[in-house]
């Protein structure tokens, strides 16, 4: 069965990069009818925060993304200690003392003599007495994993074949000398401990893949997860997104009223040869296919989720947004405005257009129409059609039309020259506020009899 995993590491906010992996994971895993594990990669205690697991748990579920198993590395470090001394005793782990300034020097010698900067194994050549010595003297070793000799390939589902030698790769750091796993380590044990088949992830994290096939060979005789490597999401500039200050965030696309739907619509398709659509998320799982994704870096298009977002908002019921519209706010009103907003967050605006008094516009040379439209005030009650006549009443008595007729009244009963159909406002906004405007421009400066 398939099993996939989202291992976010929670020192930060996501952003729409990881939004994108957690998605993609998840419908692969829906569409495949298979098993999405949530794994923390919380070892960074020094960055890790208890707000940063929340957010995770909180934005995963607010994109509509479920998860069907729970687990933190933080829990398996016995585990990892366990595994390492598995390596240890077969040769594969070995400790070495190199310092930074030692390790700089090293490769700034292979590079001056045109050669690729890779470990040279030094540490290997050292005898049990040199070791002791090292360790008498104050140094506590961290720990590499010996390469194999060869290669390393495999067939990404995304990129096509990859082969890499593993000699022109430097054996990697498991353990640093505080004792503390690190991710390549960790990552791999988990995988091979929890049966995860497909391994989903971003471009980034292709030049890991050889080292961590030869390491999952050398921990478990069980076959070796199949990759898909995104190409990754680049900015308006070109630039990749990451965590850095000034990245996307799904909070702040929360905080901006982007509606989450807008969002899995919109990174679901990123990058594919299918265009972004307005689609709910059961149609996303039911058409999912890796093979849809290209080997090109797609970039991420606010104005084009934000479209996806306005055409959401356009078809949505009142049940689905009462919760998040203004107190009061009635279906009546919702429906009124739906189709004039790009993000919910302006429906406030329109709830105070409604309801609140207004700061009268000046608008000279409009008197006339104005004055009139206080003239020809209907009685109450009104609806859709009060609109209609009531304008008519007023190009009758003063031969406006067209702009000229609406584009003061709307001014003058909402203070916005564009918006929703004033014919579904009216009745909402009521006569006693409509008259108080009216009477409130007439009155304002810059519109003389």
């Amino acid at each position: 069965m398939v099993k996939v995993r989202f291992a976010p590491s929670p020192t930060g906010y996501l952003h729409v990069g990881n939004a994108r992996a957690a998605l993609v994971n998840f419908l692969f895993a829906r569409n495949q009818g298979g098993t999405l594990l949530l794994r923390l990669d919380d070892t960074d205690t020094e960055r890790g925060r208890p707000e940063y697991e929340q957010g995770i748990y909180d934005d995963l579920r607010w994109l509509g993304i479920s998860w069907d198993e729970t687990a933190r590395q933080s829990d398996r470090f016995a585990r990892y200690a366990e595994v390492a001394e598995q390596l240890k005793a077969a040769g594969r782990l070995y400790p070495c003392f190199e310092n930074e300034d030692e390790l700089a020097a090293k490769r700034a010698a292979l590079v001056k003599r045109k050669l690729p900067p890779v470990y040279d194994r030094g540490a290997l050549n050292m005898t049990a007495e040199q070791r002791a010595a090292a360790e008498a003297n104050g140094k506590t070793p961290y720990w590499r994993f010996k390469l194999s000799d060869g290669a390393a390939g495999w067939n990404d589902l995304v990129l096509g074949p990859r082969n890499i030698k593993l000699g022109t790769v430097s054996d990697p750091v498991l353990i640093r000398a505080d004792g503390t796993p690190l991710y390549t380590f960790t990552s791999v044990v988990d995988d091979a401990d929890m049966g995860i088949t497909h391994i989903i992830r971003g471009e980034d994290h292709v030049s890991n893949t050889a080292v961590q096939i030869d390491l999952f060979q050398a921990i478990t005789k069980s076959p070796v997860p199949r990759f898909a490597h995104l190409p990754l999401i680049s900015g308006g500039d070109g630039e990749k997104l990451s965590k850095r200050i000034g990245s996307i965030s799904l909070k702040s696309l929360r905080k901006d009223g982007i509606e989450p739907a807008a969002i899995t619509a919109y990174l679901a398709r990123l990058g594919t040869n299918k265009d972004p659509a307005a689609v709910p998320m059961e149609e996303l799982i039911g058409s999912f296919n890796l093979s849809d994704f290209g080997r090109s870096p797609p970039r991420f298009d606010a104005k084009q989720m934000l479209g996806l977002n306005r055409k959401l908002l356009h078809h949505l019921e009142y049940e689905a947004v009462k919760d998040r519209l203004p107190e009061g706010a009635t279906e009546a009103f919702w429906l009124a405005i739906r189709g004039n907003l790009d993000l919910l967050t302006e429906a406030r605006r329109w709830w105070e257009v409604v309801n609140s008094e207004l700061p009268a516009p000046e608008l000279p040379g409009n008197s006339q129409v104005l004055r009139a439209a206080l003239d020809t005030l209907p009685a109450e009650p009104w609806d859709e059609e009060t609109w209609k006549s009531w304008t008519g009443a007023i190009s009758e008595a003063t031969g406006a039309k067209g702009r000229a007729l609406f584009q003061p009244l709307r001014l003058s009963l909402t203070g916005e020259e564009h918006g929703p159909e004033m014919a579904k406002l009216l009745p909402l906004i009521g006569r006693g506020r409509v008259e108080r405007r009216l009477a409130a421009c007439v009155a304002a400066r810059g519109t003389p009899g």
